[in-house]
């Protein structure tokens, strides 16, 4: 049996003479923790639409256990938890009978499970769900989502509202969550560090268009950002292989590659007849090169290690 969870060939949505995704081609497998990144706009919660099946996709296709996502059967469903960025839920039910509510719609439901989580995570049992903060209606939210320990868990901005240490403590029962029953998750959010504390592979998005998706430990290994010093004009691309980015300003430049080796590194300070730096790329600092949004000071820094 096949451990694909996800797949997407060609997906695209288009919202009028909009393009919000473009040629998406994605294959996800079971136990898989898969950041998206990427700014505003870029078409994050579009993807995890369509994949839902609550967005038709323009063109493509798009797969969640085998089946069309725009055509899910009730199994499939079942097999699914999600939590949207703008999740409702019911103001005049108290914690207790929501999740009591929520649990007839699931045969799998796990009532221990739950009300471990609620009682972990603070959440007033008798309180009505208008009386809770944005930070506890989000774990609630969150509760609702995974008490029947679904396969998949989607998961769109899901700690927006939490303070440090409840996105420390939502983080840790997300890692739990995966490896003890080898779900696959999929999620989004804004605080670098966070992602990269779980995921373990990730999904660079930038105006729609997939820039970059693979194991995350991998891309760190092999992204590195080169500072060229050399006493001649440099040109404005090297060309190298994996060349994510490029500036040059006169004799010092910045070039990005997603295919560093140590022999590249060779080659270009021989060719160029310069000396090279090589700079370790955190997350955040990865998503500011795909993206090219800011440009970075070509300007010699403390050596890094490698």
């Amino acid at each position: 049996m096949s451990d694909t969870v996800i797949k997407c060939r060609g997906l695209t949505k288009a919202f009028g003479a909009q393009t919000v995704l473009s040629n998406l081609n994605l294959e996800i497998h079971s136990g898989q923790i898969v950041a998206i990144v990427g700014a505003n706009g870029c078409g994050k919660t579009t993807l995890m639409r369509c994949l839902l099946g609550l967005l038709r996709r323009t063109s493509g296709e798009s797969f969640i256990f085998g089946e069309d996502s725009w055509d899910l059967s009730a199994d499939a469903k079942n097999r699914l938890g999600y939590v949207s960025q703008e999740f409702s839920l019911l103001p005049w039910m108290t914690v207790e009978s929501f999740c009591n509510y929520t649990s007839s719609f699931y045969p799998a439901w796990d009532h221990a499970f739950v009300f471990s989580l609620i009682s972990q995570w603070d959440l007033p049992l008798k309180k009505r769900v208008s009386t809770l903060s944005g930070g506890q209606r989000q774990k609630l939210a969150t509760i609702l989502a995974i008490g029947h320990h679904p396969e998949l868990l989607i998961l769109d901005e899901p700690v927006a509202s939490l303070d440090p240490i409840a996105r420390r403590q939502f983080l840790k029962t997300l890692i739990e969550f995966s490896t003890n029953r080898k779900q696959t998750i999929l999620f989004s959010s804004h605080i670098t560090t966070d992602l990269e504390r779980i995921a373990s592979h990730v999904l660079f998005l930038s105006q729609g268009h997939q820039q970059y998706f693979g194991e995350l430990d991998l891309l760190k290994e092999r992204c590195k950002r080169l500072r060229i010093y050399s006493q001649s004009l440099l040109p404005e691309s090297f060309q190298l292989p994996g060349e994510v980015r490029c500036q040059t300003s006169g004799t010092t430049a910045l070039v990005t590659t997603t295919q560093y080796t140590e022999d590249l590194q060779s080659t270009v300070e021989r060719r160029w007849n310069a000396r090279v730096q090589v700079e370790d790329l955190n997350l955040e600092e990865l998503f500011v090169e795909f993206s090219g949004m800011d440009k970075i000071s070509c300007e010699p820094v403390e050596e890094s290690v490698r």
